[in-house]
């Protein structure tokens, strides 16, 4: 059974061949989960985008935002920026790009401006919270890992309700490190107190999130909402693809160990019964 554990009792004397056979292909536990923020959990680049499209009546330079924005959140992570100066800084140079050299009063008003529509628009996705309830009923350890640079990621999930279901937040900014670092992930599973090959990294970038989990000695899943449609290619890369959060308890099931049902918490958000959910992919809408 998936969710099966073995009770502790007196020692057992040695197991026969056939014993260990079957004891070697039992499924691998999983006892914590890492799951990306931005992406994975939260609609986060369609509201981001819509904010910048809101503050320069175009939808054409998003890509350049997105270069402006990695380079400057790397500066961070390396110590040579606050958070509040990034924003700023950021910002500043986005618009420089543009051909528009700005004074630091206007720049901190537009920027005051995107941040403000941008928080009145985050929203999760569908999945994120019949996902997250049955994590928690499931026994299973939650940390939230992310490559942003500041505080706010708490107050994001704080907001949107979901804070309450993670053990711990690793925030690359904070820590020093990003993904695919092996560092951000080994902290993670650091506080939360189980081994690397006991945990799962979810997120929606291959490289970062799957690949670097995967290198890191954790189990990664690609989260692909995307549909790419490359997964023979992925695949091979010694990840697992899903489409949706809502793949995941079925890939925990029937991949995977978890911890056992009856020990685990009741759902946090006190949602409908467990295994009602495991094989659609479009529950909690």
């Amino acid at each position: 059974m998936p969710f099966q554990t073995e009770a502790a009792g007196p020692a057992r004397p040695p197991a026969a061949a056939g014993d260990r056979l079957e004891h070697e292909h039992l499924p691998i536990p999983i006892r914590a989960v890492c799951l990306d923020i931005d992406d994975t959990l939260i609609d986060f680049t369609s509201t981001s985008r819509q904010a910048l499209c809101d503050l320069i009546g175009r939808d054409d330079m998003w890509a350049c935002w997105q270069r402006t924005t990695d380079e400057h959140v790397a500066l961070v992570v390396a110590g040579r920026l606050s958070y509040e100066q990034m924003h700023q800084e950021r910002t500043k140079a986005f618009f420089a790009d543009l051909g528009a050299l700005l004074d630091d009063e206007l720049v901190a008003d537009l920027e005051r401006r995107r941040s403000t529509r941008l928080r009145a628009s985050w929203r999760l996705y569908d999945d994120t919270l019949p996902c997250l309830d049955w994590l928690r009923a499931a026994g299973v350890k939650l940390a939230a890992v992310t490559n942003a640079s500041g505080s706010h990621q708490r107050a994001k999930l704080d907001r949107l309700g979901i804070g309450r279901f993670f053990d711990t937040v690793v925030i690359a900014g904070e820590l020093g490190a990003a993904k695919p670092d092996p560092v951000i992930f080994h902290t993670a599973c650091a506080r939360l107190g189980v081994p690397v090959e006991e945990t799962m990294h979810v997120g929606d970038l291959l490289e970062a999130d799957a690949l670097g989990a995967r290198d890191a000695g954790l189990h990664g899943v690609w989260l692909d909402r995307s549909l790419t449609g490359c997964h023979d290619v992925r695949a091979g890369a010694g990840v697992h693809v899903i489409e949706s959060l809502a793949d995941l308890p079925e890939l925990l099931v029937t991949e995977y160990r978890t911890p056992d049902l009856s020990a685990g918490p009741a759902p946090i958000s006190g949602a409908g019964g467990l295994w009602s959910n495991i094989s659609s992919r479009h529950y909690g809408r």
